[in-house]
This record gives C-alpha cells, structure tokens and sequence, in this order.
C-alpha cells in the first residue's frame, strides 16, 4: 500500500513537473522486488521457530482462519531487521563498541566475583535482542544465559545463532519502508548481509540459554545474579519501578546492576493506548534506586551511542545514554 501511494503521489503533479524527475518512477518496481524478497524470509523464521517452544498449536481462530495481523504486529515485523543490521552484520559495527563495551569494560574490570571461575560467575542481560551482548559475555567465560520475551526477537535471532552455515548467508532489505531520509533512491533498496561472523563455539562451561519471558514474571529468586546488565532495556517497562523492584531482589550482596540507556528516557509503551506507561525522567529514578538500598559506583551522563541506524541517512541518530554502576552492598 506504501509503494502504491508513493506512485499515486508522483502521478498528482502536471506532467511538466514529473518530467523534471524521470528517473524517480522506476524505483517502485525495485522496491517492490525487495518486498518480495522479504516475505520469503519470515515464514522460515517461523517454520524454524515450529518447536522452539512447548506451546500448542494456536493461530487460528476456531473458524479454521487465520487472522490477519494487526497495525501494532505489522509495525514490530517492520521494526525487527534494524537491530540485526546493528548487532550481526558489517555495517553495523560502529553501533555495538559505543553501547555494549562500557557494559563489558565494568563486567571485567574489577570481575563481580573476584578469584571465581567465570564459568560460575552469573551475569543476566534482560530484553537481550538478537542477543549479541549476551553472547559476547558468554564467548568471555560467563555464564550469560539471555533474556527475552519478544517473539520477533526470539524467532529472528534464531537463524543468525544456529541455523546460518555460512558468513553474509542472508541478505534482507532493511530500510526499504524508509521512504524519507534517504541520499539516494539506491540507499532505500541496499541489502545487508548477515550475520557477518559465525558464532564460535561458547568456553566450556558457558551457559547461554536463552529464557523466554518478561524478567519480572520468572527472576524472583534472591541472590541468583552476579551482575544484571541492561543495555536500553529500562524504558522498555511499562512500570520502571516493576524493573528495579525485580533487579534489586536477585544479586547477592557485592552483586552489580550496569546500565547502559538513552537520557532521557523513551518509554516503548508511551504512544499506544490502551498499554500501561509509566513515563518517569532519568531523576525521578534514581531515588528509588537508591532507596531500594543500590549504592551508587558509576555514574556518567553524556555517554553519545547509535541504537539502530542507518549510516546513509542524514542525519544519523545519536542518543546521549547513561552509565551508571550500582551494587548492592
């Protein structure tokens, strides 16, 4: 329906105006190739995903029809390839160094546990994506078991961690929905390819299974977790406090929270009633942080990081994030 409204739109002006731009029309075409191209790649997820958990059969409606998706389903799908250009593939890799390094610079010096094997030093990373920082931890020793709820995250990270069998195997078309911000028309139809390495095997001893769940809902165990690293995930919560209250009951005393996050934040659930949001500012969080009892070790404003960005565009996106290190004593 985008495409066929961009070709309606160029069709409006007289013809004078739209032979000053004869080469904007044939895109279209391509970029409806692309779209193609891209509806053969979520039905694979899928059929992959078929046993990945031990849920009954569900889609259908009881008429033997699916239904179809909704507005809100269609815009996560959309939403879905960005990361992956971020986390798994060459041009992203200016984005992962800015936000999940400062997270791995405090996990490693000083450790959580001092004189422990990492094998058994516990290192959470709630709302993990796709998961790369989870896995880099886990390729370091720790035991980093990743942890996500979203089904475009969960089924989407499956192909570049287990089934890819070689490197830049899969190449999707990320922006093509990007119909402004673009240089170039050819920049809205690049492909990038994935995943740019192939996951080595983990240290012996290394756990990294993933848990399928909102952390709330499954971490309520006291003093399981070393260190809860969190990398913008805290405006994902429709009640942040939800969060805090979780993160604060799990590590043992001497165990870390690392948080790496926009500032200000920007709360996932602000825009799409009926959902719950909370919106609280970066200072109204820190008390209750501290009131929980964290004592507060790292704190540095004005950390600059990409999220998910497209290096064409102009101009890219940079978010001005937090690092803050609390343990709870």
């Amino acid at each position: 329906e985008r495409v066929n409204r961009t070709e309606r739109q160029f069709k409006s002006p007289p013809p004078n105006q739209q032979n000053l731009l004869p080469q904007f029309l044939p895109p279209p075409p391509k970029i409806r190739k692309c779209i193609d191209h891209n509806q053969e790649t979520p039905p694979t997820i899928v059929n992959d995903c078929v046993h990945m958990f031990e849920n009954p059969p569900h889609g259908e409606d009881g008429s033997g029809k699916i239904p179809p998706p909704s507005t809100f389903d269609m815009d996560k799908l959309k939403s879905t390839p960005p990361p992956f250009v971020r986390d798994w593939s060459e041009e992203g890799k200016s984005a992962p160094p800015s936000c999940y390094q400062p997270i791995i610079n405090e996990i490693i010096n000083p450790p959580p546990k001092e004189r422990c094997p990492l094998s058994k030093v516990n290192i959470l990373v709630p709302g993990a994506g796709p998961p790369p920082l989870a896995w880099e931890i886990a390729m370091l020793g720790y035991a980093s078991p990743p942890n996500e709820w979203s089904l475009f995250m969960l089924f989407s990270s499956n192909p570049p961690l287990n089934r890819c069998s070689q490197i830049n195997s899969s190449p999707p078309y990320p922006w093509i929905h990007q119909f402004s911000n673009n240089r170039s028309p050819p920049h809205q139809i690049r492909p990038i390819y994935f995943p740019d390495v192939d996951p080595p095997p983990l240290p012996s001893g290394s756990n990294f299974s993933m848990t399928a769940a909102p952390p709330q809902e499954i971490y309520s165990e006291c003093n399981t977790w070393d260190c809860v690293a969190t990398c913008f995930f805290i405006d994902t919560a429709h009640n942040v406090i939800d969060y805090i209250d979780t993160i604060w009951k799990i590590p043992p005393p001497g165990g870390i929270w690392i948080n790496v996050g926009k500032c200000p934040l920007l709360y996932h659930f602000e825009n799409p009633p009926p959902e719950l949001s909370i919106e609280l500012s970066y200072e109204d969080i820190t008390p209750p942080i501290l009131q929980y009892g964290f004592h507060i070790e790292v704190e540095k404003e004005s950390v600059l990081s990409t999220y998910t960005v497209n290096e064409l565009s102009t101009p890219p996106y940079y978010y001005e994030c937090v690092l803050f290190v609390v343990r709870n004593p």
